[in-house]
């Protein structure tokens, strides 16, 4: 392939990524308008405290592994969950430098490769965890698997382009995939979670539920 039509190439993935990131994004704003076909719900008791106490402790306290007993119970799943999470979130930011051909210090660059290394390889035990517990299997589906190793994969385009400029077109074809899959597939979570944390924070906050009240001394 000559310079100008790699060129070219590259400047049509970039635009790819943009659109593709706009679809993901009015594809998921559909979706949560949806959720309104249902009715506004009516309450019919007294309202015991404020719904953005709620909010504020969902996004908050509400977060500290324990907070929850589930997390509580599996601080290495939660750990890696955290870690993997900041490896996308850095990932995502990386690819738009990428996009828009952004110039990052050297030393920056080092430390997106630091954490797309420890992001890639939380994704990786999560998988692992995944396939060898039996429980785990068991209540796994196939976009379970998917939507782990499209991300990983993602993570992985991230770390090899900070080393060479010529895996830019892998990279944003990486990402096109993704954002195509993200509304249909299970990482539509990453969207979802801020609108559920909404509605479970309001909706408790009300009623008093969380933050939780403080016990009463003796």
């Amino acid at each position: 392939m000559r310079v100008g039509e790699g060129t070219f190439v590259l400047l049509l993935l970039k635009i790819g990524v943009i659109l593709s990131f706009v679809f993901a994004v009015i594809s998921l704003s559909i979706l949560v308008f949806k959720t309104f076909a249902f009715g506004k719900r009516t309450f019919h008791a007294e309202a015991r405290s404020e719904g953005k106490k709620g909010v504020v402790y969902a996004f908050g306290r509400g977060m500290l592994p324990w907070e929850k007993e589930s997390a509580a119970k599996h601080l290495p799943t939660y750990f890696a969950g955290i870690l993997y999470h900041t490896g996308i979130f850095a990932a995502l930011i990386y690819l738009f430098w990428c996009v828009f051909s952004l110039n990052l210090p050297a030393p920056l660059v080092s430390i997106f490769r630091i954490i797309f290394v420890i992001g890639f390889l939380s994704g990786i035990a999560l998988l692992l965890k995944r396939i060898a517990l039996p429980v785990m299997r068991k209540i796994s589906c196939p976009d379970d698997f998917a939507a782990n190793v499209l991300v990983n994969l993602f993570v992985v385009f991230a770390l090899v382009q900070t080393f060479s400029e010529r895996f830019t077109h892998p990279f944003c074809l990486m990402a096109i995939l993704m954002f195509l899959y993200l509304p249909v597939g299970k990482i539509r979570h990453c969207f979802f979670f801020f609108y559920t944390r909404i509605l479970f924070g309001y909706f408790y906050g009300r009623r008093g539920v969380v933050p939780p009240p403080k016990k009463h001394r003796a």
